[in-house]
C-alpha cells in the first residue's frame, strides 16, 4: 500500500531546496505527497532556529502533527533539530531527529525503520550536497543550492553553529543540477546557500559562477536570493546586463548605524553598503534592492536607529524584512550590556514597518506604464494568473486561460491590493480593464 508523506518548511531558502531535494526523492520511491494538514503516514519538518519566534513556530508544528495523526511517524530535521538535538530526542511525539549534516539521509531514515531496523540517523554519512536535481518541487522556480555554512561569526548569529563553517558545492555539480532542471522545464533558477558571495570552489568565485551558468542554453531566468554585502568583487554587477539575470537582489543591511554594526561584526560599513547599492541601481533600471534590519540590537540608541531610518530612505529598498533583535544562547551578543527591552523593540519595528510599506508603494508605482516578462506561479479564484516580473514584484494578469510555468510579456496598466500591493499586467496588443481586488 502507497505511504503518504507530508512536508513543512520552515525558515530560509536553502531549508526550501532541501525539501524540495527530498521530496521529490520520496516521490521517485512511490511515497504519495499531501499537504501537511492532512492525515499521512509520514511526517517531514524542516526547522529554523535564528529566532526564539521561529523556535516557537517549529514547537507548534511538531505538536500539529500529534494532532492530525498520532500514529505518524515523525521526523524532525534543520536547524533546530542541530541546536536542540538532545532536548529534541527526548521528545516523545519525534520519532527521529536528523541534524543538518545528515539531512541527506532522510530517505534512508524512513526505508531503514519500515524495514523493521534499527535506525540512528547519524550512522548515515555526511554530505551537504547530496541532493538530486529535484523534477516535482512545492515551487515554480527552481531553487539550486551552491553554498552552505558561513565564517563570519556576527555577534547575534549561531548560523555557523547549526550550518558549519563555509562550505561550497563543487561546480560542476552545480551547472548539472541547474541543467537538469531546465530540461524538467522550470523557467527560473535561484541561487541559494549561507553566504552566496563567498563561494569559492577551485578556479571559481561567485561572479565567475554565475557568469557561466548564464551561459548555460534554455529559456530561463537567474535569480540570486539572499546574501551578504561583502566577498564578491565590485565587477559582479556588471553581470546584470545580462538578459537572462533577474535586477533584484536581497542584501542583508541590518543596521544603517556604524557603531551597531561594528557591535554585530558585520564586514562592512554603512557607507559602503550604501556606495554599492547606488551602483547596483545604476546596473539596471529600476533595480530591486530589497534587505533586512535588526531592531533592538544591543545597545542600540534612538540615534542608531534614526540612522538606520536616514539611510533605508536614501537608498530607497524596494522591501525590507524587519527583525526584532531576538537572544540566542551561544553568541556574543547574549553577553552584551545595555540589551532593549522589548516595547523599545515592537516601537522601532513598527516604524520600520510602516516606512517599508510607503516604500513599497512608492517603488512599484514607478512600473506603470512599463513591461515586464511575467513567470506565472499560480491562478487565483477568479481565474486570473498570478506570477512575479523581472524585479521579483508580483503581478496579476486578468484575464483567464493562462498556463502557469509560463513566461507571458505584460506592459503594467496599473497598482492592485490584495494582500500586498501588486501591479497589474496587460498582454501585449490586447487591453483589459484593471479591476481592483479587496
Amino acid at each position: 500500500m502507497t505511504k503518504k508523506i507530508a512536508f513543512k518548511t520552515l525558515g530560509c531558502r536553502l531549508n526550501l531546496f532541501e525539501t524540495d531535494a527530498i521530496a521529490s526523492a520520496f516521490s521517485k520511491k512511490d511515497f504519495q505527497i499531501v499537504d501537511f494538514d492532512q492525515s499521512a503516514d509520514v511526517y517531514v519538518i524542516n526547522t529554523c532556529t535564528v529566532t526564539n519566534q521561529s523556535d516557537s513556530r517549529s514547537r507548534k508544528v511538531i505538536k500539529q502533527t500529534q494532532r492530525i495523526n498520532k500514529n505518524a511517524l515523525t521526523i524532525v530535521t534543520g536547524c533546530m533539530a542541530t541546536n536542540y538535538k538532545e532536548q529534541l530526542q527526548q521528545n516523545k511525539d519525534i520519532d527521529y531527529v536528523v541534524d543538518n549534516d545528515h539531512k541527506t539521509s532522510v530517505l534512508s531514515v524512513v526505508e531503514s525503520h519500515y524495514r523493521g531496523e534499527i535506525v540512528n540517523p547519524d550512522q548515515f554519512e555526511k554530505d551537504l550536497f547530496d541532493y538530486a536535481a529535484a523534477d516535482e518541487t512545492f515551487h515554480t522556480r527552481s531553487l539550486i543550492k551552491i553554498q552552505d555554512g558561513c565564517d563570519n561569526f556576527c555577534t547575534f548569529c549561531i548560523i555557523p553553529k547549526v550550518r558549519g563553517r563555509a562550505s561550497s558545492r563543487p561546480a560542476a555539480e552545480i551547472f548539472e543540477n541547474i541543467k537538469k532542471v531546465v530540461e524538467f522545464g522550470f523557467k527560473e533558477v535561484v541561487l541559494t546557500g549561507v553566504n552566496l558571495g563567498r563561494y569559492n570552489y577551485e578556479d571559481y568565485n561567485f561572479e565567475k559562477l554565475v557568469e557561466e551558468i548564464l551561459d548555460i542554453p534554455g529559456d530561463f531566468r537567474v535569480r540570486i536570493s539572499s546574501i551578504e554585502p561583502d566577498g564578491y568583487s565590485e565587477s559582479f554587477f556588471r553581470l546584470f546586463a545580462h538578459p537572462k539575470l533577474t535586477p533584484h537582489m536581497h542584501i542583508c543591511l541590518q543596521s544603517g548605524s556604524e557603531d551597531i554594526l561594528l557591535k554585530m561584526r558585520r564586514m562592512y560599513t554603512a557607507q559602503l553598503f550604501e556606495e554599492m547599492a547606488g551602483k547596483l541601481k545604476a546596473s539596471r533600471p529600476g533595480f530591486n534592492l530589497t534587505t533586512d534590519i535588526i531592531v533592538g540590537f544591543p545597545g542600540e540608541t534612538e540615534n542608531d536607529f534614526q540612522q538606520t531610518l536616514e539611510l533605508s530612505k536614501r537608498i530607497g529598498f524596494g522591501h525590507i524584512h524587519t527583525f526584532k533583535y531576538s537572544v540566542r544562547k551561544g553568541t556574543r551578543a547574549e553577553r552584551m550590556a545595555d540589551q532593549i527591552p522589548d516595547k523599545v523593540k515592537s516601537s522601532r519595528s513598527e516604524t520600520i514597518r510602516q516606512l517599508a510599506e510607503k516604500m513599497k508603494l512608492d517603488y512599484r508605482k514607478t512600473f506603470v506604464g512599463k513591461k515586464q516578462k511575467v513567470l506565472i506561479e499560480k491562478i487565483d479564484n477568479d481565474g486570473f494568473a498570478i506570477g512575479f516580473g523581472d524585479h521579483y514584484i508580483p503581478v496579476i494578469i486578468q484575464e483567464q486561460g493562462l498556463e502557469r510555468n509560463t513566461f507571458y510579456d505584460v506592459q503594467i496598466s496599473g497598482l492592485t491590493l490584495k494582500d500586498e500591493p501588486m501591479l497589474v499586467g496587460e498582454r501585449k496588443k490586447i487591453k483589459y480593464k484593471a479591476v481592483r481586488i479587496n
